[in-house]
């Protein structure tokens, strides 16, 4: 086998998303070595006019006339037997390798399934830019659906809503997963014996879910607890316009890294309450071995691990009910089995062992 990875260009200090597409690439790496072979799509220069017209065209996120085109020879160059396609919004280069390479198996990973995200994104803010940015998006996916070989989504709801709005459901379930961060430091032999710095912590950039979700939890859940909040993500600072002045709540914002936030804070909260995908805020709560209470879409693919992962809640009093039941039960905020199921479920030595197996059934 020889698989060309194609996905946007790296920015590992991006969100969760991008950090995924780094770690699906060095497990693929460790699996093919040098017959791996990758493309990075960089962010277009057009003006916003000639945008819109391309990206109804099926050129998103970086992909452009220029880009298929040397996707085409490199797959014919390196005899390019399977391309692993990094998300699913880039359909018109499936539709483009199969036109030209029948042969070649098409894999495409559903970060999301976009027409559902951008359709929560639509109704979070109408408008015919959003609007536009859903249908490009629908379009686009329909493209992968059709001309894949192989579809990864990241859950059982990802692939029924798959079936759904496209009419064929997912070849195989690859859940999210993560580099670990700190291994030296939470070994399964060392319990860091940090004490407990009495505060619930809430991570996520301000994308529209997170945004909603947290607006909701400061408006319905913080005036009716006595633990500190600590709102930390890139573009939440604009918070604090409205809710700067209220008692127990800090709103940090962007910080170069969430470590020392996950490694202090007694529990996790994940107030979300529309998306698509996984969540990646729970991971990064397991790989620091962090309880979460959170709502039913938070745990949308850690069903499996709910009971020892934390609390679901769905309405504001379950939280306040749940936030006061862990502020008594949650001594020791590290919790070894937590950590474990990070380790054994959602790390990248997982994630490589599941992506073979995968692989070899294409």
């Amino acid at each position: 086998m020889k698989v060309l990875f194609i996905t946007k260009k790296f920015n590992v200090n991006a969100g969760g998303r991008e950090l995924l597409s780094l770690l699906n690439y060095n497990a693929l790496d460790e699996i093919f070595s040098s017959h791996l072979h990758l493309v990075e799509l960089a962010p277009s220069n057009l003006s916003f006019f000639m945008k819109c017209i391309a990206i109804f065209q099926g050129y998103i996120d970086g992909l452009s006339y220029s880009a298929v085109s040397d996707i085409l020879n490199k797959i014919n160059s390196l005899n390019v037997t399977h391309v692993f396609i990094d998300g699913s919004n880039l359909g018109l280069c499936a539709k483009s390798i199969k036109k030209k390479f029948p042969k070649v198996k098409i894999i495409v990973f559903f970060h999301n399934v976009e027409a559902r995200f951008f359709w929560g994104a639509f109704k979070a803010m109408p408008s015919i830019h959003s609007f536009g940015v859903l249908l490009a998006n629908y379009l686009a996916e329909k493209k992968s659906i059709k001309y894949s070989n192989q579809r990864i989504a990241l859950n059982h709801r990802d692939s029924s809503m798959m079936k759904s709005y496209y009419g064929l459901n997912a070849t195989d379930i690859l859940p999210l997963a993560m580099t670990d961060k700190l291994p030296d430091h939470f070994s399964s032999d060392k319990l860091p014996m940090k004490p407990i710095k009495n505060f619930a912590l809430f991570v996520g950039g301000d994308f529209f879910a997170n945004k909603n979700g947290i607006i909701w939890f400061i408006e319905n859940v913080i005036p009716k607890i006595n633990i500190p909040i600590t709102i930390v993500g890139r573009g939440q600072e604009t918070l604090k316009e409205k809710y700067g002045n209220i008692i127990n709540l800090e709103i940090i914002g962007e910080v170069e890294s969430v470590n020392d936030w996950y490694s202090n804070c007694q529990f996790v909260i994940a107030p979300i309450f529309d998306g698509s995908g996984m969540k990646t805020k729970v991971a990064e709560a397991l790989m620091f071995g962090r309880k979460v209470i959170g709502t039913t879409e938070a745990f949308v693919g850690y069903e499996e691990f709910i009971n020892q992962a934390g609390w679901v809640c769905d309405s504001a009093e379950d939280f306040i009910i749940a936030i006061n039941d862990a502020q008594k039960e949650i001594l020791q905020p590290f919790h070894l089995e937590l950590r474990d199921i990070f380790i054994q479920q959602y790390s990248q030595q997982k994630a490589t062992l599941r992506l073979k197996k995968i692989l070899q059934s294409s």
